[in-house]
């Protein structure tokens, strides 16, 4: 009676099945990477400003209250549509401006009410984070998270 596997095609068994298992992954890297590159970055590009206004996002933990991209706490409203909420998607200096008078207006003094500090963020800060904040909103997040309202 012969032995079915040998261990010659056991080897190469093994050998075959990882080659192609290989090739399959190296497809699939290939196509995640172009999909993430193509499809899935910002449409702004990534200025000086825009990295700034992460340094200040960063800075300042506004993480630790606010959501982006529904990434962070749940205490304050998401932000990474906040432009497009405000009407500001596409206009760099009403975007500014509206962060600059919701900056300025915080906390609100509304007694009961959930009140953000008032960071006192230079004019420089200020549009360098509605900056960041609309390139954030420019990104193709394919529909996340699902926050139509804020």
């Amino acid at each position: 009676m012969s032995e079915f596997l040998t261990k010659a095609r056991a080897r190469n068994v093994f050998y075959g099945g990882s080659i192609f298992f290989a090739g399959v992954f190296a497809l699939l890297a290939w196509q995640s990477h172009h999909h993430i590159v193509t499809k899935s970055t910002a449409s702004l590009p990534l200025t000086e400003e825009v990295a700034l206004g992460k340094e200040v996002w960063e800075r300042h933990s506004c993480i630790n209250c606010h959501t982006l991209h529904g990434e962070g706490a749940y205490f304050a409203p998401e932000l990474g549509n906040v432009t497009t909420r405000w009407g500001v998607y596409d206009d760099p200096e009403a975007a500014f401006e509206t962060m600059k008078g919701w900056m300025e207006a915080q906390p609100s003094g509304m007694e009961g009410r959930r009140q953000m500090p008032n960071f006192a963020l230079s004019d420089e800060e200020t549009r360098a984070l509605s900056e960041f904040l609309r390139w954030s909103d420019h990104m193709d997040t394919q529909g996340w998270p699902p926050n139509d309202a804020g």
